[in-house]
């Protein structure tokens, strides 16, 4: 059953765009439910495969661009509804841009292969996905406890988002400056 976990993984992509029609067509307990499902697959194949032993290369590169995937289409489709401010969005989709940019010219530039999620983007992405819940549940389930919440939470999100898009880059920038440092070794080193 090695396969489970990546075919949960390759659910998210398929439930994004459901829930994003689900919120542009005002049917928030649809798009409510398919996002906490889409939740329920990403912990389910993570805990499977860890479990069972089978984590594998693939599952590694598909599972954070399926929670990517999952969550730029749910806030786009949140914005479009005009459900999260516009501002929101832009920061949530700028990051995730940002991580791609800084993947694709490190995989281009250097030999770095793993891209380990951070501390920071663990977090942002648990508030983004969180902020998200809270806000299809307020329009879900009107008045709700969940008012406040769906009110400041979208501050809570941006603040995280931008910091561990700036840790990133952080990163990016380290692991670019590296390899630069690296060539030039190895480029002494064959002149030897």
């Amino acid at each position: 059953m090695s396969w489970l976990p990546n075919l949960l993984t390759l659910s998210r992509f398929a439930l994004a765009p459901w829930v994003a029609l689900s919120i542009l067509h005002h049917n928030y307990r649809q798009a409510l439910l398919l996002l906490v499902l889409a939740g329920l697959t990403d912990w389910l194949d993570g805990y499977l495969a860890r479990r069972g032993g089978s984590v594998t290369r693939l599952g590694a590169y598909l599972d954070p661009v399926a929670d990517k995937a999952l969550l730029v289409t749910v806030y786009l489709a949140l914005g479009g509804a005009a459900l999260v401010p516009r501002w929101l969005v832009m920061i949530v989709v700028g990051r995730d841009v940002l991580i791609l940019i800084f993947a694709g010219v490190a995989l281009a530039a250097t030999r770095q292969r793993n891209f380990d999620p951070s501390v920071w983007g663990k977090l942002s992405t648990l508030v983004q996905i969180v902020t998200g819940a809270a806000v299809l549940s307020n329009q879900a389930f009107p008045p709700s406890i969940l008012s406040t919440w769906a009110a400041l939470l979208p501050s809570l999100t941006a603040v995280t988002t931008g910091w561990s898009g700036i840790h990133y880059a952080w990163r990016g920038v380290r692991t670019l400056l590296v390899a630069h440092r690296q060539d030039e070794i190895d480029a002494v080193r064959g002149r030897e």
